[in-house]
């Protein structure tokens, strides 16, 4: 029998004994806590040390908001053309069918609609991990669809944004989606459907100069990095120094950007109460 031995630590292990540790069991934050990757999903995919917010995507999104996660995900085949026929170090389609095959999502986003504490919602949740989160012409036609559905169904719609903005490749096609996505979520308003909007972390562009800050109520996540233009930008644009904790979610509350924050294990809870208010029900538990 092969044995290791360190006989100067009293350290007698069998060579059978030994055991790699599975990639992914453990969790970093930036702030250098370790937790299991096990814990992390328990606690909403939160850091229970520090309260750091991880990225996550829309599986664990709906996870988190819909019942016993059953969903019924609407258009979810539809995918992005290349009417520019755009190329820099890879042409657009080419592109397309790589984000595709790592994320294994269509694009950006995706729309659903279930039940959220016994009441139906209709969510659209971006996906950061698909090029960058970036709006072109299936996120506003889906965003536009799934207004449409809430004010045929008479049912609250939720925006999830994580988005680093407007989708180049789309060019001009996707800049229109901001007229797009706010002229529908106009009608919703006429129509008397609640809209909520949750920023997370990163919620930028052109997603925040239309639908992410559009909502009946705006909301966001502790931390998220919220804004126009990156602070780089910004402050090179300026010349001035920026305030501490620029377009983080705290300093846009603050400054009356937003409704409220809201750690991610008391999400589900928030936005149902917020709708039986809208809808002055009786508050569920």
């Amino acid at each position: 029998m092969a044995w290791f031995k360190r006989k100067e630590k009293g350290i007698h292990t069998s060579t059978e004994e030994k055991k790699d540790t599975p990639k992914g069991l453990w969790y970093k934050s930036p702030t250098g806590k370790i937790i299991d990757t096990k814990e992390l999903e328990q606690n909403f995919y939160v850091s229970p040390e520090d309260g750091y917010h991880v990225r996550i995507g829309s599986n664990e999104y709906f996870q988190i908001l819909f019942d016993d996660n059953k969903y019924t995900e609407l258009d979810p085949n539809l995918t992005s053309k290349d009417p520019l026929k755009f190329e820099d170090t890879k042409k657009y389609p080419d592109r397309l069918k790589a984000a595709q095959a790592k994320t294994k999502l269509k694009d950006a986003v995706r729309t659903a609609v279930g039940k959220s504490n016994g009441q139906d919602l209709v969510i659209a949740c971006m996906d950061f991990s698909f090029i960058g989160g970036s709006m072109g012409s299936v996120v506003g036609e889906k965003i536009a669809r799934a207004a449409d559905y809430a004010i045929k169904k008479k049912t609250p719609l939720m925006i999830i944004s994580k988005s680093g903005g407007a989708r180049m490749m789309e060019a001009a096609l996707s800049l229109m989606q901001l007229a797009k996505t706010s002229v529908k979520l106009a009608q919703m308003a006429d129509a008397g459907i609640p809209y909520i909007s949750l920023c997370t972390d990163p919620t930028t562009g052109g997603t925040t100069a239309s639908f992410a800050m559009l909502g009946d109520i705006n909301i966001a996540e502790p931390g998220a990095l919220i804004g126009f233009a990156g602070p780089r930008i910004v402050r090179d644009t300026t010349g001035k120094e920026l305030p501490e904790g620029f377009q983080t979610s705290e300093f846009l509350l603050e400054h009356g950007f937003l409704d409220f924050i809201t750690h991610r294990k008391d999400l589900k809870s928030k936005v149902n109460l917020y709708i039986d208010l809208i809808k002055n029900q009786p508050v569920r538990a």
